[in-house]
């Protein structure tokens, strides 16, 4: 019979939620407060008070032509550093789980990079990938050109990419591993007796019984990408070339910072935050049908 522990006094419940609600409130709810009213006034750069101008900021940045280019850099940026994370991650957790030589130390390597922090995850990057020096500079020397992160947009796009998803490989490895070594073994086996070879093993019963945890990294990494990419972004390309890998997050502090438009840097964190919502429902509404719960 399931035991429960239960208070004798309501109010002790409460003082034990009191600290957890007081940091929610005063690291998000108190922030976003202040996010949507800074939206909706105009705040000097130099303090001196503000002006209400209601939706005029959101009208001045949705008809800015460089805010949809950088709406456009993030999709991108989302999509793809998404699909190659999820997939590396989910092909080095299926080989891991077949026991192949090796396979205990991979699994205490491939979760090193996540504890890595962006700012020197990026760092690294800026200097593997740099043309004059580094694994790329070897391949600059047989193709003049070939690649510069500095002067070609696409090949910034894909250094940050690259950066990104190597960080989150190690994140996903972890919950794909799982998932898998939880797939009884009786099936696996049951399986391999009937003739079924080790993809179509994969595909037809390993793949559909790791669904919910596809779902799970599907919406974490997706919104991971429009949040913790300001570090890689910052150090690595600064948002050029031309604008090319200036993603949302690293245009709110641009802007805010750099530029000192605190009211339109508001008033982009809260776009930013719509479209994040927006995207969740979408991937609750239409992709979590498709997932098979145990």
């Amino acid at each position: 019979m399931e035991k429960r522990v239960t208070f004798g006094r309501w109010t002790i419940g409460i003082l034990f939620a009191v600290p957890q609600l007081f940091l929610i409130f005063t690291f998000f709810y108190w922030p976003a407060g202040q996010a949507v009213y800074w939206s909706l006034t105009l705040q000097q750069p130099w303090g001196g008070g503000n002006i209400w101008v209601g939706l005029d900021n959101f009208r001045s940045i949705l008809a800015n032509a460089d805010y949809w280019n950088s709406i456009t850099a993030s999709m991108i940026f989302a999509g793809i550093s998404t699909g190659l994370a999820m997939v590396i991650a989910l092909v080095l957790a299926a080989l891991t789980d077949r026991q192949l030589t090796g396979s205990w130390l991979y699994r205490v390597v491939l979760i090193w990079p996540y504890g890595i922090a962006a700012p020197a995850l990026a760092l690294a990057f800026r200097f593997i990938l740099a043309p004059e020096a580094g694994f790329m500079a070897v391949v600059n020397k047989f193709w003049p050109g070939f690649w510069d992160p500095g002067l070609d947009g696409a090949d910034a796009m894909a250094s940050i990419i690259i950066a990104f998803s190597w960080k989150y490989v190690g994140y996903n490895f972890i919950f794909f591993l799982a998932a898998f070594q939880a797939i009884p073994r009786s099936l696996i086996e049951a399986a391999a007796m009937d003739g079924s070879g080790i993809i179509r093993r994969f595909w037809d019963i390993q793949f559909p019984l790791i669904t919910p945890t596809i779902f799970f990294l599907l919406v974490i990494n997706i919104t991971e990408s429009f949040q913790d990419s300001f570090g890689i972004v910052d150090i690595m390309t600064a948002g050029g070339p031309a604008n090319a890998t200036n993603l949302m997050v690293y245009k709110i502090y641009s802007d805010g910072f750099k530029g000192l438009d605190y009211s339109g840097a508001a008033a982009q964190s809260i776009i930013l935050m719509l479209l994040i919502v927006a995207l969740t429902i979408v991937q609750f509404r239409f992709i979590e049908r498709r997932v098979h719960y145990r």
